[in-house]
Parts: C-alpha cells; structure tokens; sequence
C-alpha cells in the first residue's frame, strides 16, 4: 500500500510541476518555498544537530492555535528547541511575525521518503506534533523508524472527509498505527478515528485549543490605545462597523446587499471586509465599487485617522482578529458557501454578535454550541444574511445579548491546552527535575 501511494505521489508531484513553474514565473508563487519543500532547508536552521520538538501546522489557523501550547512546551522542554513548519505562505508569514519562542520555521515537505528522511536528519525532532488533520503517511513511518514519538492535537474528522477516509480504511489504518497519541476535539471524532482503525487506548478527547488559543479580553482594553493595528482604525464609539471576516467568492456579494441596506439608515456605518484568500484583494476593491460604495485597502489608509470611506479591504495578513475589537457586529464567512466556515472563536472573546451561513462542518461542534446557547446567530441564505444584518444594527439589546453569551462560552471552555499537554508529556516523559504532578482527562474510548 505504501508503495502504490509513493507512486501516486511522485506522479502528483510531477505532473503538478508545470502548474508550480507556471505559477512562480508568472505570479511569483512558491519560489521562495520550492526547495524547502525539497527537504532543503538552511543549515543554520539547526546549525550544531540539536534535539527538537516539530510542530506542522498548515496554515493561518492552525498556526494560531498551536500558538496555545508553545509556552507550555518551552516550560516543560527547555533543552529542546521548537520549530514549526506551515504548508501556506500566509501561514508561514504569520508564523514568522506573530509567534514568540520558536527558533525556526519553515515549508512542510514534499511526503516523499527521501524528501522526509532529509529533513528528520536536520530538524533532529524527538517529537512530531500534527494539528489537526495533518496525517501524512511517509512522513510517519520515517518517525517511526527513526524513534521520533508523534501525536495529532486538537484532531478532528468532520462529516465531509470521513466517507473518503473509509474509502481508503485499509490504508488509513496502517498509517494510523505509527501515531503514538490523538488528542481530539470530541467524542464524535475521537470515534471516527477509531472506526478507521486507530486504537482505542491511544485517543484522549481533550477538548479544542481554539478556546485556550485565544487572550483573555481581560488583557486587552488597556492595549487598545497603542495597538499598531487599531491606529488605522481610530473608530468613534458610535459608529457602526460591520466585520465580514475571512470571505471566500460568492459571499461578498450579499454582504455588500446587506450594507447597502444599512447605509441607507445609517450614512456613516463602515463595512471592512477580509478576503481569506489575498489574490482576491483587487477583486473584492472592485466589487465595493461597482455597488457605488468609495473603497479604501487597509495598507492606504492613514495612521491615527478615522477611515472616511465605506468599506475598507483588509489586504494584510494577521491582523484581523485585533479588529474584532472595534467590531458592532460580526459575519464569518466561508459559511454561506460550501468552505466549512472558519473560526467563530476570536470575535466571541470580545464579546462581539457573531453571524454565519449554514456551512460550518469544520467548526460542527463549536457552532451547535454557540447556536443553542444562543451565544451566535446562524443564517440559512445569503438572503436570510441581508435581513439580518441591518436587524442586528436595529436591534442592541439582541446584540448585547449574543455578545455576552459569546463571551461567557469561551470562557467557560477552556482547558484543552493543559489536557493536551499532560498527554504529551506522558508521551515524551521529562528529565526528572521538570517533572510536574497533573491529571489528564482518561479516553472514554479506551477499553
């Protein structure tokens, strides 16, 4: 079987290799990346062959929530260093710019056998830490045959890739067997894994680390006033700013509806939009003003000055969690089409009325819960998104409401990252002077 994937593989690899020449000629993409992807990293990545702890995560959003487990793993693991790789460019950026305590990062490989032999001999890892799905079989066996303990955190198997898993089970199963540990969001997961073979005694539910992810509000307010982001947005307390965050093609359109709608009562209500994907920056500025609205991007707009426009392109990376702040209401996008949606989390932390379309298998569990808690508000149509919106606006004792109910769900969630770091130094025990005494939550699979 690993035979017939190498094969399927290197046949991807190759005839996708016009597609990446095309792409870095003409666009500039994956120059930079190409040879990392090879397995050749820069020496001085691991200059003197030290032992490492390995992170991959593949882009923005698991970049942010492995944030969550890096102190704790510098705490308990002083001796070892900490990289991380990410697959996306936008994720690589953030994790360059944004995250303290690594001392490297770089592109995830090609899941060749001696493009993965390469890079364990550099990166020296002693443990491979997976976030989320990331189960690449190559890279697996290679850990395996070279004593490199791994474990998938914060794992979860959603509704639309399970079917396709079991198509392949007999494949799956074997790959499963060179993963020491799962950590999983809930029980539904943490069952799908074993029913594609994963043993029982291996899987903990331990909880999402998107919760854990996330500064307590309680540490903001007094960063408002010299936050680098916030300086372009220097908001009055009484204007209305709608935030449409991370929204893919098919979903700009009716929240441009929806503001057109708000403007009409309310003439200095802002819309800024934050495209998931950055090639679609000049899309979406033309799309704003072909409505007839006037556009600014985020990059123009002046320092310490209030956004005289009506929509503003968020075309920066990283920076859109901090302008949940200055947020009335909320859209996450990525939901009204079929994408999966994407985090709800950050918004809640600051207490902000969330809404979202029907498509949130990626977040299945997370959004039911907001949703019965009546901490978030879920649409069924572009349609049904028009008419909610300028109601929200309307409407402040509901947002209030779904604000704080947001809020007090996050908080009251917490707990993933210490469960998931019990299991991980269980599984990679500490010197003896780092030992700490700490529970972990047993797998209620485990027989």
């Amino acid at each position: 079987m690993y035979l017939i994937y190498g094969l399927l593989t290197l046949v991807f690899f190759l005839t996708a290799s016009p597609y990446f020449g095309y792409q870095a000629l003409r666009h500039r993409k994956y120059i930079g990346s190409f040879w990392q992807r090879l397995g050749y990293l820069p020496v001085s990545l691991n200059l003197d062959a030290e032992p490492s702890i390995w992170i991959h995560a593949v882009s923005v959003g698991e970049v942010l929530t492995a944030r969550a487990l890096l102190p704790g793993l510098r705490e308990r693991y002083p001796s070892l260093r900490l990289f991380m790789s990410t697959t996306t460019m936008t994720g690589q950026q953030l994790a360059r710019q944004n995250l303290q305590g690594l001392d490297g990062v770089f592109y995830f490989p090609f899941d060749l056998t001696f493009i993965v032999n390469r890079i364990l001999r550099l990166v020296k890892p002693r443990l491979f830490i997976m976030m989320e799905t990331e189960i690449w079989p190559n890279l697996l066996r290679a850990c395996r045959r070279y004593g490199v303990k791994t474990i998938l955190v914060n794992g979860r198997i959603s509704s639309r890739s399970y079917p396709h898993y079991r198509v392949i089970r007999r494949l799956f199963c074997s790959v499963l067997e060179n993963v020491d540990q799962f950590c999983v969001q809930g029980d539904e997961s943490g069952q799908r894994l074993i029913n594609l073979g994963a043993d029982p005694k291996r899987v903990t539910v331990t909880g999402t680390l998107k919760f854990d992810s996330l500064e307590p509000a309680a540490a903001r307010p007094a960063l408002q006033t010299r936050d680098r982001v916030l300086r372009y947005f220097r908001i009055s307390a009484r204007r209305f700013v709608v935030v449409a965050a991370s929204t893919v093609r098919g979903e700009e359109a009716p929240v441009l509806r929806a503001f057109t709608r708000i403007k009409r009562s309310t003439s200095d209500a802002l819309l800024i939009i934050a495209p998931r994907h950055p090639q679609r920056f000049d899309e979406v500025v033309q799309m704003a003003e072909l409505v007839g609205f006037s556009v600014a991007r985020r990059t123009d707009l002046p320092i310490d000055t209030e956004p005289r426009v009506d929509v503003v392109v968020l075309d920066t990376i990283g920076e859109l969690a901090r302008l949940y702040q200055v947020a009335t209401v909320v859209f996450v996008g990525g939901s009204l089409v079929d994408r999966g949606g994407h985090n709800i989390l950050e918004p809640a932390i600051f207490g902000k009325p969330i809404v979202f379309g029907p498509r949130m298998q990626n977040f299945k569990e997370v959004a039911e819960t907001f949703v019965a808690s009546n901490a978030a508000c879920q649409v069924r149509s572009g349609r049904e998104l028009e008419e909610t919106l300028p109601a929200l606006l309307n409407d402040p004792v509901r947002r209030a409401g779904l604000g704080a109910a947001a809020r007090a769900l996050v908080e009251s969630n917490r707990g993933a990252k210490e469960r998931t770091l019990e299991v991980i130094q269980n599984l990679l025990p500490l010197a003896a002077s780092e030992t700490f005494a700490r529970v972990v939550r047993p797998s209620r699979f485990a027989q």
